[in-house]
């Protein structure tokens, strides 16, 4: 037989057939030779056809589980962008409130500077921020007078007295 005839002398699966190997098919992705030829026997066609079919079928399933597997990292992808976005505009937002509590310690610290330079007519010492990270304490930002630390329940206190109406 040349090529032409062996193709017009193919026959196609039935759907009972396709549905037998489509059971076969998901019970075990890989055609091993004593399941090839008890298949191509219950159906009565050619081994070769029962192998060319497995071969075509785990092409299409490994296609589809790429694809579903691209679906799903695209997913997480923009769920992780968008988390990042959140997180971005979470960051700008307290370091703005830290900003206006670093300005709202200082105008205090000024104040009580100034209230006791009228009170001992002192000159007024001012207080510096330092935000960088490096302190000597090691590592945040905290306000110095002298190397003196502020308080911390100044420091709550003047963060209490901030507007907090906008907190997340």
């Amino acid at each position: 037989m040349d090529f032409q005839t062996q193709k017009h002398n193919k026959k196609r699966l039935t759907q009972e057939q396709v549905r037998l190997l489509e059971r076969s098919f998901s019970a075990d992705k890989k055609l091993e030779p004593e399941l090839k030829l008890h298949l191509a026997n219950q159906l009565g066609v050619p081994p070769r056809q029962v192998a060319i079919w497995y071969q075509n079928k785990r092409a299409r399933w490994k296609t589809q589980s790429l694809e579903l597997d691209h679906s799903t990292l695209q997913v997480k992808l923009e769920n992780a962008l968008s988390e990042k976005r959140r997180l971005e505009k979470d960051v700008k937002y307290l370091q703005e409130e830290l900003r206006k509590a670093q300005e709202m310690m200082f105008a205090m610290n000024n104040q009580r500077d100034y209230q006791q330079q009228q009170h001992h007519h002192q000159p007024l010492n001012f207080v510096s921020c330092n935000s960088t990270g490096s302190s000597e304490e090691g590592g945040s930002s905290s306000f110095h007078e002298d190397h003196e630390v502020l308080k911390i329940d100044e420091l709550y206190a003047c963060l209490i007295g901030a507007d907090r109406s906008t907190w997340s």
